[in-house]
């Protein structure tokens, strides 16, 4: 049955800043990717050690669930099961592959190897998270939100997930973008409808 599903929160973090719900919350100019990505971890002054062995794209991924979640989401509303993440990119894991095939030429590292999959940067959120529900990674040309509306919609119509974080999360090399969403049945006070014209505005915000 098709039930109305609304963007309950919002994220982006390209071009050296970071986006909650439109607003910007933090900016680092002149910083190379991985030393960005760590001043954010910073300024959200989250301990969670695992942070700094992971690649630069789950990095990425994972700062931008803990924006998007940070005091938008009650998971005590749901089961474990009943929340999923679904998210895509272009460049799947590539800066990793490229950074993990450079050490096979002397010692192939353990550590890189791990995250030569770019669904681990899902892993990753579902286990800070302990969230159990439905999840995929998909590699497109380019970003496609009604893509991304029409699969995360089939799934809340047909009660196989009740909220979901979905969206994009791009990074090569020094080139990085992520935008993602927290959908959900129930509308919260600043919420727009999950639709793909919302979705692409979004995407588009810090390019304004």
């Amino acid at each position: 049955m098709s039930v109305d599903k609304h963007i309950n929160a919002s994220c982006i973090i390209s071009k050296e800043a970071v986006y909650k719900d439109a607003e910007k919350v933090f900016e680092n100019k002149e910083a190379a990717v991985p030393d960005f990505l760590s001043s954010v971890y910073r300024h959200l002054d989250i301990k969670y050690p695992k942070f700094y062995k992971m690649d630069n794209l789950s990095r990425l991924g994972w700062l931008a669930a803990e924006i998007l979640l940070k005091d938008n989401f009650n998971a005590g509303k749901y089961k474990a099961e009943e929340i999923g993440v679904v998210l895509a990119n272009t460049s799947s894991s590539l800066d990793t592959d490229i950074k993990y095939y450079e050490t096979a030429k002397d010692i192939a590292s353990p550590a890189l190897f791990v995250y030569t999959l770019p669904n681990i940067v899902i892993g990753e959120i579902c286990i800070r998270h302990h969230f159990k529900g439905e999840n995929a990674f998909f590699i497109c040309e380019q970003f496609d939100g009604e893509f991304i509306q029409q699969y995360v919609t089939n799934l809340i119509n047909n009660n196989i997930l009740q909220a979901c974080i979905c969206g994009w999360v791009e990074l090569l090399n020094e080139e990085y973008k992520t935008v993602l969403f927290l959908v959900e049945k129930q509308a919260s006070d600043h919420s727009v409808l999950f639709t793909n014209e919302n979705i692409n505005k979004i995407y588009e915000l810090e390019n304004g």
